[in-house]
């Protein structure tokens, strides 16, 4: 099932020449398990790490949102589904996002309006490690931990994406010095360790808001595009090297 939606992703990336591919599949598997499995009607997502967008309409394709005629459309004038993601076109997404850095302190906002007027549910927010060198992120990481957010859980997509500017080496001690609970999940792609750090962090007691590390691979998925920095803005050109790329999808 989720070869078919990398393979609909390239697929979508050559017709319109438009997209980040790479980004979208070192989140794919992550997402696809939050939306089917964990995700309830009072929880809240934002895909802060906008450029990742194909990896959200892929699932919202699969969930019946969007169809895969729009999903084809992407990018095209007067499509919905543009290169970030916009909560003026598609109702299912709760922020505009594609500037770094402005999901998480969002999302701040969002989990402590619903601390004070005691809604249930959990907000749930996907960053980039790269997206981790804006300040924003710290200053809502300090401000979480302040007003004891534990209906906040941050995910971040560690693929290593920022690391040729700025190492990162790990965020999980990072976070836990902001006064938050943290988890690792040795290998992003793999369900069951994926279920069990959500699991833990929505069992986690102490009134703290929780980070994930997820370590991933860009390009997951797609062996040409694995690890490679070329492929984090590119789209397939012609025929040929769409056959190479579909072909590689493992």
């Amino acid at each position: 099932m989720k070869k078919n939606l990398i393979k609909k992703i390239i697929k979508t990336c050559f017709i319109n020449k438009k997209g980040h591919i790479a980004s979208a599949l070192s989140v794919l598997d992550f997402m696809h398990f939050l939306f089917f499995k964990v995700l309830r009607d009072n929880d809240h997502f934002v895909l802060s790490k906008g450029h990742a967008s194909l990896a959200l309409y892929a699932i919202f394709m699969e969930k019946g949102f969007i169809t895969e005629e729009d999903f084809f459309s992407f990018c095209q004038e007067n499509s919905i589904l543009g290169g970030h993601p916009s909560s003026n076109k598609i109702k299912q997404v709760m922020l505009s996002t594609g500037s770094l850095g402005h999901g998480l302190p969002f999302c701040v906002g969002l989990a402590l309006a619903k601390k004070i007027k005691k809604e249930s549910g959990n907000v749930f927010c996907l960053i980039g490690d790269g997206e981790a060198n804006e300040g924003t992120i710290w200053e809502s990481a300090l401000i979480a931990s302040t007003h004891n957010l534990n209906n906040l859980i941050c995910i971040m997509d560690f693929n290593k994406s920022g690391e040729r500017a700025i190492k990162l080496n790990s965020c999980v001690d990072k976070f836990e010095s902001f006064n938050w609970s943290s988890f690792l999940v040795e290998n992003g792609h793999e369900e069951k360790e994926i279920s069990k750090a959500i699991n833990s962090a929505l069992k986690d007691k102490p009134s703290k808001p929780k980070f994930i590390q997820l370590n991933t691979i860009k390009g997951y998925g797609c062996a040409p595009m694995e690890n490679n920095p070329e492929w984090h803005h590119k789209q397939p050109q012609d025929e040929e090297q769409l056959k190479f790329l579909l072909d590689g999808v493992i």
